[in-house]
């Protein structure tokens, strides 16, 4: 059992990466091409993170938070600011590829590694394909705004078809007519499911419903990686730059439109108000990851990934909070519950500046391009990692001789979302996605605890602050505030009722913030890393039962992939002689 748990030393992972990949199908392939500084990163960062999030969920958010949801940025931004310290730390002392799955070989063992190597698969490849689908619905709708409409049943996935027709086909058998249903809003996403299915061409009695425009970008954005990392990295700057000066654009413009009227109340629905849009806020958050799978390829890791990391969280954390604020100055937030908000409050609504409704809406077809540039960059650099200690097959760890990148696994990327984003219905994935990046985040953060000081120092390493006294004062802080502020949600939770279910990641959360100070004060654990814990825990606890339920369900998936193969294959194992030769 002990096997399992076998760490591979920090020394160990700098001469496998050093080695290439002189094994199996990758061999002679040699290493990736070292191209990025730290500007690049910053910018790689800001392209994943400014996305849908700043042109599309800030609207939800803002919503059901009021102008108070700007705190929700800033909440999000500390605890993935304490995580984004402990990611540095590791970048510094372990510059290999692999994100948060190779800190946790060092650091926890292979077992646990391979949980969250799976963990990022889904985050990459879900999130991937929510992407591509959103890039898709805004890339329509800005066709359409300039009088070019691509037919519904070429900008749909086949799923969501199905569902509208059967869902329009039962309220016409009750006697409604179409006209009848066309008046009401709430059927506007069924009625045009109806008519893509109605009217998509038949082979036989399959009807041809498909997301061309989710496909074609699929390609392109594979195609740029997979061509290398120097044209990667030229995309990106290049789109970054033109969306940080739209974003900058609608914050300096919208600041004349400003009514301080629209700030009162600022959390109209309190709390728990503002920490309903999370889910969304979060998923714009989790860039700073995909970062750190580049590793290999950064003249200068141990200096510039620290860097691009903490620059890119800081600087989109001053444009989330600056658009949250212009937003809810310039409409009420009771008007922002719509899909493109910033392009609603410059139309007829709010400032009714159509010209610059139409610059947001190109920009937000270049923020969601950049997104899913970084996310298809960054999976297939994990997949490499995995299969280089043989828990995948070595062909995911094969290097392109002419193009310098894991050829077979950003193919097999773009597959992974091309394919599913044809035919799934996809309206929970930013929840699913969320928790497996808090999942990654919490680990990253409890790494940094188990590590050697001494082991692989880099040039960056997380402050220490004595969390001896400081972790169980505030954790008693917060727990005096809550009985003093709710007692009868306290006294709630202990209820057995038919909400019980929904309240099981707040057990286990509190369960682990109290092991979290015990820790804590027995044995003087540094402050930061306990706080990205603690923090990113509770974030996940506010995901839903369900969320964790499906999460559970992908993990035991890879459990047993890992039994069945990894197991067996790992390299770590052979070298110690737990079990036989590949």
């Amino acid at each position: 059992m002990r096997q399992l748990f076998r760490k591979k030393s920090i020394e160990l992972i700098h001469r496998d990466a050093e080695a290439g990949f002189s094994e199996g199908e990758g061999a002679g392939t040699g290493k990736l091409l070292k191209e990025l500084g730290a500007l690049d990163l910053t910018a790689f960062g800001i392209a994943a993170i400014v996305g849908a999030g700043i042109f599309s969920t800030i609207g939800n958010a803002a919503f059901s938070g009021g102008p108070a949801v700007v705190f929700l940025f800033l909440f999000t931004a500390i605890a993935c600011g304490f995580s984004a310290l402990c990611y540095a730390e590791f970048a510094a002392r372990i510059p290999v590829s692999g994100s948060a799955y190779t800190y946790a070989y060092a650091s926890f063992g292979e077992l646990i590694a391979w949980i969250i190597g799976w963990d990022l698969l889904m985050e990459y490849a879900i999130g991937n394909i929510a992407v591509a689908i959103s890039w898709s619905d805004y890339f329509t709708g800005l066709m359409a705004g300039y009088g070019l409409r691509i037919p519904e049943y070429l900008t749909m996935d086949f799923v969501t078809a199905s569902r509208g027709m059967e869902r329009i086909t039962e309220l016409l058998a009750t006697g409604a007519s179409l006209t009848e249903l066309q008046s009401r809003p709430e059927l506007f996403g069924a009625l045009e499911a109806y008519r893509a299915w109605t009217t998509a061409p038949l082979f036989g009695s399959f009807h041809f419903v498909c997301d061309l425009p989710a496909l074609l970008i699929t390609i392109a954005i594979t195609a740029i990686v997979f061509f290398g990392i120097r044209e990667s990295k030229r995309a990106s700057n290049v789109l970054v730059g033109l969306k940080i000066l739209v974003i900058l654009l609608v914050i300096i413009l919208g600041a004349f439109f400003v009514n301080p009227a629209n700030w009162q109340p600022f959390a109209p629905n309190g709390a728990s108000g503002v920490l309903k849009g999370i889910s969304g806020v979060f998923f714009a958050y989790i860039g700073f990851d995909a970062i750190s799978t580049t590793a290999e390829e950064c003249k200068n890791p141990q200096r510039d990934l620290p860097r691009g990391m903490i620059a890119a969280l800081v600087v989109c954390t001053i444009l989330y909070a600056g658009v949250a604020l212009v937003l809810t100055g310039m409409v009420h937030h009771s008007k922002l519950q719509v899909g493109d908000p910033l392009a609603f409050v410059f139309g007829p609504a709010g400032a009714n500046m159509p010209w610059l409704a139409g610059v947001i809406a190109i920009s937000a077809v270049i923020a969601m391009t950049t997104v899913l540039l970084v996310f298809q960059l960054g999976q297939p650099r994990i997949w490499m990692a995995m299969s280089r200690d043989g828990l995948l097959p070595p062909i995911f760890s094969a290097i392109h001789p002419k193009y310098r990148t894991p050829w077979f696994s950003t193919i097999l990327t773009g597959l992974a979302v091309a394919v599913p984003a044809q035919f799934m219905n996809l309206t929970e994935v930013t929840d699913l996605t969320s928790i497996g990046t808090l999942f990654a985040f919490v680990l990253v953060s409890g790494g940094v605890l188990f590590l050697d000081r001494e082991q692989g120092t880099g040039r960056f390493q997380v402050p220490y602050v004595s969390g001896k006294y400081l972790v169980p004062g505030l954790l008693a802080v917060v727990a005096g505030s809550v009985l003093w502020t709710q007692p009868d949600a306290v006294r709630a939770f202990f209820v057995f009722d038919a909400e019980w279910a929904s309240r099981i990641p707040m057990a286990f959360y509190l369960v682990l913030a109290l092991v979290m100070g015990v820790l804590s004060f027995r044995k003087s654990l540094s402050l930061i890393p306990v706080l990205g814990v603690l923090t990113c825990g509770y974030l996940m606890t506010e995901l839903g039962a369900t969320n964790w339920f499906r999460f559970g369900l992908w993990l035991a998936v890879g459990l047993i992939c890992y039994f069945l193969y990894g197991v067996r294959k790992s390299k770590l194992g052979i070298l110690h002689g737990l079990h036989g030769p590949v």
